[in-house]
């Protein structure tokens, strides 16, 4: 073996070790870990819905699937509360903050601390899943009608949409049609638009129990897809079912899946938590508001366009 091999031996022998050790982490420091359980927090303390069962329910669709690790945060809602000017969660330990609080109408809100941090967690990429009537909350706060895009508001204030026969969007400008209501609670066909990851490989149509098709939700309507849409029962106008929204580099999904109220003779089950599509739609909207990979499969009992799809109530622990 000549000298010049050697050399040439040694000199690869080097680079490699050098890219190994570019690889390893210094000398005091973890290794870096591949991306473990999605952290979700889920705010609630108020609502004209049943939030306290809608929390359960939530985390019922969510354990059995070992995608996460769920908190609870119950905010302070009464004025004399020490702790309603100065709670605030610490929204850097978490993904996604999940939203089943209802503030509308009521005297209570977040303080300002508040507010801020989690404008600032969206913003800096955090998700937010807004859980039905969380749509409803905080009229008077800009950012967060900026981040649900719409929301339950009286008719001058933002823009609604509308869905088109060709599925195209008609924008309602302020102050024209009305402002937000719903007829009453029917099964209705939802119609999926495009292709994004939450949805991908669900049926363009399929059937789902007992929603609620709100007509003209309004807001800013900036930087939001329509994802899915619905007909009015009464009037077979088209409106929105789900829709997500970009603000900053965080992501937002919101819809009317999700009701629960207090006490309903009319629907002691709270049928929405039971159906298949809403079940597989929450797992898979908080793997991409996380901005993971949407890995969690669609199951066999996904419903078609012409039945629902209905599974035993979640129950947790």
């Amino acid at each position: 073996m000549t000298r010049l091999s050697n050399i040439a031996r040694i000199t690869v022998a080097t680079l490699v070790l050098g890219v190994l050790a570019a690889l390893l982490p210094a000398p005091g420091q973890p290794a870096a870990a591949a991306p473990g359980l999605i952290r979700v927090l889920i705010i609630d303390g108020i609502s004209n819905h049943d939030w306290q069962r809608t929390t359960t329910l939530v985390r019922g669709i969510l354990k059995p699937t070992n995608l996460f690790d769920v908190s609870v945060f119950t905010a302070p809602v009464k004025l004399d509360d020490p702790t309603y000017n100065t709670w605030c969660p610490d929204f850097s330990k978490y993904d996604v903050v999940l939203m089943n609080y209802n503030n509308n109408g009521q005297k209570v809100t977040w303080n300002p601390t508040v507010r801020a941090a989690f404008e600032q967690f969206v913003q800096n990429g955090g998700g937010a899943f807004i859980l039905h009537s969380a749509n409803n909350a905080f009229p008077d706060w800009d950012a967060y009608n900026h981040i649900i895009g719409l929301g339950w508001r009286k008719k001058e204030y933002g823009t609604a949409i509308q869905i088109a026969p060709d599925e195209s969007l008609i924008r309602i400008p302020p102050g024209q049609g009305g402002g937000s209501s719903h007829q009453p609670r029917q099964d209705r066909l939802i119609h999926r638009l495009g292709d994004d990851p939450i949805h991908a490989g669900m049926p363009r149509t399929w059937m789902t129990p007992l929603i609620e098709v709100y007509n003209y939700t309004r807001g800013p309507a900036e930087n939001m897809t329509v994802e899915s849409w619905a007909e009015d029962p009464k009037t077979q106008v088209h409106w929105p079912i789900e829709w997500t929204v970009s603000y900053g580099k965080g992501r937002v999904y919101c819809s009317s899946f999700g009701h629960v109220w207090r006490n309903d003779p009319k629907d002691p089950d709270a049928v929405d938590f039971r159906c298949a599509d809403f079940q597989t739609i929450m797992v898979r909207a908080l793997q991409w508001l996380a901005q993971r990979p949407v890995t969690y499969p669609i199951p066999s009992d996904f419903p078609s366009a012409t039945a629902t799809s209905l599974r035993a109530l979640p129950t947790f622990p």
